[in-house]
């Protein structure tokens, strides 16, 4: 019997698909590579031809003539165990992965902290090893903004920047608008000594939930001297519960500026006979698992994490399909409060 391929041949060529497929190889090659002025009847024909072939594309030669990687990187200026912590994170990973998996993208993580750390990234972003970047949980001092508008490199921000004349692109939860809305749910619940814990002062979501914050209370007439901040994570939550409440003592109301941290605080008020809601309503910011699995379980702000996530890589791809084009989007999406006991 004769075999339509010799035991001992090289791997299936583009002009093999070609042939098979009954197009030119320069037609296989854009069906191969993205369909890019293909019709549909030669993409079909090219892609049984791929799979009755055993056909796999040589990524390096490709490189080489699309000078793409066929590569992201999501970067996160974190230290590693808040990463692997934090259900933010995780959620962020997953939006970003499932749009890129739908294009056969890798997803490359970069973690870097303020420094020397930051230095390298930055030179690495420089190089092209990847095609954009995603950019998630930013600070103040990091300048990765203006970093990433010097150097050309498509990238889309996920939450506000604190620079926001270097013109990047991002995707944001309207923390302003959950902060207050949290706060006013426990005003129409009838607490009126509201303390709050707020999140970093060098991220814009820390400022922004606190900014929240003030404007209900002082719509409300309340005062607004209990503020501490935390640092998003459950030991900065008790840490901070611990100092308000013994500043505080009369508090019977409390916006945590995530649900991490709310846990943190729902520890040290039960530590001190604080029963919630009775003595103490509390609301905390996310809904990514936590708050439902608090006790009390917890009322919160949510904020689409993996949508934000998803949207945002859409966005770098368009800019990356488009030459590294794209207009500074600004695309703000409103957030919503989870009533549950903790309220």
């Amino acid at each position: 019997m004769t075999q339509l391929r010799p035991a001992a041949s090289t791997a299936p060529t583009l002009d093999e698909v070609a042939r098979v497929a009954g197009v030119s190889r320069a037609t296989a090659s854009r069906a191969v590579n993205g369909g890019s002025r293909v019709s549909a009847s030669a993409q079909q024909a090219v892609d049984e031809a791929v799979r009755t072939l055993g056909y796999v594309p040589n990524r390096a030669a490709r490189t080489l003539v699309t000078r793409r990687t066929e590569s992201v990187a999501i970067v996160v200026p974190e230290p590693d165990d808040r990463v692997f912590s934090d259900p933010f994170f995780a959620g962020t990973l997953r939006g970003v992965n499932d749009v890129l998996a739908e294009r056969e993208i890798q997803l490359v993580l970069l973690m870097a902290r303020h420094g020397a750390e930051e230095e390298r990234l930055l030179r690495y972003l420089s190089h092209r090893h990847v095609d954009g970047a995603v950019v998630v949980s930013h600070h103040r001092d990091d300048r990765l903004a203006a970093a990433m508008a010097r150097i050309g490199l498509p990238c889309v921000f996920g939450g506000r920047p604190f620079d926001e004349s270097t013109g990047v692109p991002y995707v944001d939860v309207d923390d302003v608008a959950g902060g207050r809305e949290a706060t006013r749910h426990l005003i129409e619940v009838g607490r009126r000594r509201i303390g709050t814990i707020a999140g970093p002062a060098d991220m814009t979501a820390g400022v922004d939930r606190l900014t929240g914050w003030r404007q209900a209370m002082d719509e409300a007439g309340l005062a607004t001297d209990a503020v501490v901040h935390g640092d998003f994570t459950e030991l900065g939550g008790r840490a901070a519960a611990e100092d308000l409440l013994a500043a505080h003592p009369d508090l019977d109301g409390l916006v945590v500026a995530s649900d991490l941290m709310a846990r943190g605080a729902l520890q040290v008020a039960a530590a001190h006979g604080r029963r919630v809601p009775d003595d103490l309503a509390v609301v905390g910011y996310d809904d990514l698992g936590v708050a439902e699995a608090t006790t009390p379980p917890l009322t919160t702000v949510r904020q689409p994490v993996h949508e934000m996530a998803e949207r945002a890589t859409r966005m770098l791809l368009e800019q990356i399909d488009n030459g590294g084009i794209g207009d500074a989007v600004r695309l703000i999406i409103p957030p919503s409060l989870v009533r549950r006991q903790s309220s």
